[in-house]
């Protein structure tokens, strides 16, 4: 007999914890936040990608060496990656909608979402490096690029890798 006072439990007779949430309502409640996260780095994504997309039409891209050429189709091409990455979820989920698929939409869109978040990485540092190279010298731009870097990782996934590995270590 179950007491209405008693703490739901899985199928294992477990205490659970959190939400109490079907298959199909965790995965609706994932897609809207995933969403919401997705918003915010596509339009980052998209601005940073068209303005590199007019630095080859400036009068000064002309005057670039052959390194900072690289290190630009290098940028160019991350952006574009980042940008495949970070748009994926939408196609996805309009392809397969109907499908009676949203855990597995879901679960693909998040990892599209952290690829797209890796590649911006780069590309954001690249991008730094490239602009650095032009304004200080070349050693400075690298070591300024590299800080940038590292800021990012720390901001972006350092505190998740730390909750996760607290979280498991818990549980």
């Amino acid at each position: 007999m179950h007491d209405d006072h008693e703490a739901p439990r899985n199928e294992d007779g477990e205490v659970r914890s959190g939400r109490v949430e079907t298959r199909e309502e965790r995965a609706d409640r994932k897609w809207a936040e995933l969403l919401q996260e997705v918003r915010v780095t596509q339009t980052g994504v998209q601005i940073l990608f068209a303005f590199l997309l007019t630095v080859a039409f400036t009068p000064h891209f002309q005057s670039l060496g052959q390194v900072d050429r690289s290190i630009y189709v290098v940028t160019v091409l991350l952006g574009a990656a980042a940008t495949g990455a970070l748009i994926a979820p939408v196609s996805l989920h309009r392809i397969v909608t109907g499908r009676r698929l949203k855990p597995e939409t879901v679960d693909w869109a998040s990892r599209f979402t952290v690829a797209g978040l890796v590649l911006l990485l780069c590309t954001v540092a690249s991008a730094l490096l490239l602009i650095l190279r032009v304004v200080v010298a070349d050693a400075t731009a690298l070591w300024l690029a590299a800080a940038a870097l590292i800021w990012f990782v720390l901001c972006w996934f350092v505190p998740a890798a730390w909750l996760f590995h607290r979280s498991r270590r818990e549980s």
